[in-house]
């Protein structure tokens, strides 16, 4: 679709979505004073002004006239009230849904069309009560998302995990694995939160760590302001970590395939001033007092339209003397995919990427998100003929800078011998 086509159709929809908004807010403002009436319409129509004007910005200006963090906040500033006022919209739907059925009834039966008061019903009009619900949806669901920025971005939670695996050398009963995952260093805006975080993990004195891909959202140089505060993940067996698709610069547009090569090299080497250990489909021993289990990393692989750089079947060659097997693959549907039909003997797999959509719900053993009916395996621990998933809930944030409900995480997990 051409470009000038589409933005002066989204531009369409999203006044009309405006005006209809508008309708319904009228509507349940009606009875306050002409005062009041126009203090709050001339509040909404600033606002959304204003949001037009950001989104017109975004669409019209180069990508880098918005400074990294601006222009995250630029595009929350434009999505959350739509995507509030869309809700809004749905509410509405119901009553004018409801009237055009009623006005239909009219044709044909006028005196049921037009019910009766009956004594003792509330006195305030369907209408004016669903107008108002829509009001106060689109309200609530627009302040939730301002607190996921404010409360939620860089609220760190460790996750303890234990899991037992019966091959495991005695010598690794016990072992202590730290994993980060989706950093998204393009995203931070508060860089003392972010120390905050790692100062967490480094508390609780990791034996081992893993990073499972997306360092950056698209260019390697997102990560220069944050080297000094990464490279102190460190571990007695070292940092092991894999990249995700957005390391690859997919999502950005190059101004020649050289440039883009050149990004993916800085992003390796971002690794390397990290101090950690890049794997690219292979495979390395970890050593203690003379046992050894096996680790896995590979590439990007994606189930889906997700890019498949990885090769699982080179980075396996030569494992087979390892008791335990550890894969580091950053998309958890590579697990379903590849990973359980054909890998029997990888006892366990790290993984990341879903973010937990940033948004949902975990309250005891109630566990829910959107985006668990695009992945299977979306957070947390998960388990299949005695091979196990772990995919992590994402230490960063990607488009909404916040999260609600699905906190960023720190996962802990032991290992020990079953």
């Amino acid at each position: 679709m051409n470009r000038a086509f589409f933005f002066i159709l989204l531009t369409f929809i999203l006044v009309a979505i405006d005006w209809y908004v508008w309708q319904g807010l009228r509507l349940a403002i009606r009875n306050f004073s002409p005062g009041l009436q126009r203090y709050i319409g001339g509040a909404y129509w600033i606002f959304t002004a204003l949001t037009l004007v950001a989104y017109v910005a975004m669409q019209l200006l180069p990508p880098d006239y918005f400074g990294r963090t601006a222009r995250t906040f630029v595009f929350a500033f434009i999505a959350i009230p739509y995507l509030s006022k869309l809700l809004a919209v749905l509410v509405l739907l119901v009553d004018d849904i409801r009237r055009f059925f009623q006005w239909i009834v009219s044709f044909f039966y006028p005196a049921a069309a037009t019910p009766s008061p009956v004594m003792g019903e509330p006195t305030i009009p369907r209408s004016e009560f669903l107008a108002q619900t829509a009001v106060v949806a689109g309200a609530g669901l627009m302040g939730t998302f301002a607190f996921g920025i404010i409360s939620g971005a860089h609220d760190y939670r460790i996750r303890r995990v234990r899991v037992p695996l019966a091959n495991l050398p005695r010598q690794f009963d016990g072992i202590k694995i730290a994993q980060l995952s989706d950093i998204h260093s393009g995203s931070f805006f508060n860089k003392t939160a972010v120390k905050g975080g790692v100062e967490m993990l480094m508390k609780e004195k990791p034996d081992i760590a893993f990073f499972t891909g997306d360092l950056v959202n698209d260019r390697a140089s997102e990560v220069k302001d944050y080297i000094n505060i990464f490279d102190k993940v460190k571990a007695p067996l070292g940092v092991h970590s894999v990249l995700g698709n957005h390391d690859y610069g997919d999502y950005f547009q190059w101004a020649t395939p050289q440039e883009k090569m050149q990004n993916l090299n800085d992003l390796k080497r971002a690794h390397q001033l990290l101090g950690w250990n890049l794997m690219l489909d292979e495979n390395r021993a970890v050593k203690v007092d003379g046992e050894e289990i096996g680790l896995i990393g590979i590439q990007n692989w994606g189930a889906g339209n997700f890019a498949k750089y990885g090769n699982l079947e080179k980075a396996y060659q030569n494992t087979e003397d390892y008791p335990v097997k550890i894969l580091l693959s950053h998309d958890p549907s590579h697990w379903q995919a590849q990973v359980l039909p054909k890998y029997k003997d990888i006892d366990i797999a790290f993984a990341g990427h879903t973010h937990g959509m940033q948004f949902g719900v975990e309250i005891g053993k109630l566990k829910w998100s959107p985006v668990q009916y695009r992945y299977k395996q979306w957070a947390g621990l998960y388990e299949e003929n005695n091979q196990y998933l772990y995919v992590n809930r994402g230490f960063g944030y990607l488009g909404y800078p916040g999260r609600v409900g699905i906190l960023p995480e720190i996962t802990i997990l032991e290992l020990v011998k079953a």
